[in-house]
């Protein structure tokens, strides 16, 4: 029988709960890079590469790492 909570989990090789955790600590990652990006669009000087370096590291731990 098909684990609908499990199924993609596995795919990337992790378990439900390393997948998750994961997938939660990204997403308040991201949420937090926002606002840094929000600041930024209104004090250029500030947080210049900040996000797209961070984005650069998530992408490459997402495409390289697993």
């Amino acid at each position: 029988m098909r684990n609908i909570f499990t199924e993609h989990p596995k795919a990337v090789g992790e378990s439900y709960f390393l997948h998750f955790w994961f997938a939660l600590i990204t997403g308040i990652k991201l949420m937090l890079w926002g606002f840094i990006a929000i600041v930024h669009a209104f004090f250029p000087f500030m947080f210049k590469t900040y996000v797209s370096g961070k984005i650069k590291e998530l992408h490459h731990r997402i495409t390289q790492d697993r």
